[in-house]
């Protein structure tokens, strides 16, 4: 069965291209040019996921998920500005599963779409599955980490991670002390894709720290080993 996506933008250009590069790799897609206009049908006939943007007339793309997530549960991908940082906080704490700054790269979201599509279906599975024990959370000193609720929390304070973002820290708590390649954190988070810029793992780790660092400022549990890649610092 096809996957739907939703997307709802009131740039048309955006629309249209987005909707055949999605139509070529497979894709159902639904457009809206405003929260307005979008609220009802998403609600109504909820899509697999959807893309919001979130600077929009009529209903931003905020107030339309917090319209939507009422009545409706999908996995929803948010389109930014680079300065709207807080816009993005927000919108993850809200209850969004990822977002991509513009102007983005149609592979880098198909990338990103895969990525929050295959975390959603290993959630349903893992609910469905009544006999089986949850994931066990991971903590590691002062980071705990749910993967069956996505949640993550240093000194007991909640940090708002992407879908992207969580994977990527997740294989990396895994294994304290163990140093990963862009490479192989790329083949975690990007499993599907053909090709993925390998600096787009440091942007991830860098937007990593600073949420961290926003709530310990002294955060330094991710180390950088140069030219070699990423760990998790041992306790």
């Amino acid at each position: 069965m096809s996957t739907t996506i939703a997307l709802v933008d009131d740039d048309r250009n955006i629309l249209t291209s987005l909707s055949v590069a999605l139509q070529s790799e497979g894709y159902i897609t639904r457009l809206y040019s405003d929260g307005e206009v979008a609220l009802k049908p998403l609600t109504e006939t909820p899509p697999d996921l959807a893309i919001f943007d979130i600077k929009m007339p009529k209903m931003d793309g905020m107030e339309l998920l917090r319209r939507v997530r009422e009545k409706a549960d999908f996995p929803v991908i948010f389109l930014t500005s680079k300065d709207e940082e807080l816009d993005e906080a927000l919108g993850l704490a809200m209850g969004a599963d990822d977002y991509i700054a513009k102007p983005f790269s149609q592979r880098l979201l198909l990338a990103r779409i895969r990525a929050v599509l295959r975390r959603t279906e290993a959630r349903a599975r893992t609910a469905g599955e009544n006999d089986e024990p949850e994931a066990a959370e991971i903590a590691r000193g002062r980071l705990v980490m749910d993967p069956a609720r996505h949640r993550v929390r240093w000194d007991g304070r909640e940090v708002v991670l992407t879908v992207t973002e969580f994977l990527i820290l997740e294989t990396l708590a895994q294994r304290p002390g163990v140093v990963k390649s862009r490479n192989q954190l790329m083949d975690i988070a990007y499993q599907d894709d053909i090709y993925v810029d390998d600096r787009t793992i440091d942007s991830h780790i860098k937007r990593m720290r600073r949420k961290f660092r926003e709530v310990d400022g002294a955060f330094g549990a991710i180390e950088t080993l140069y030219g070699v890649g990423y760990r998790f610092a041992e306790e």
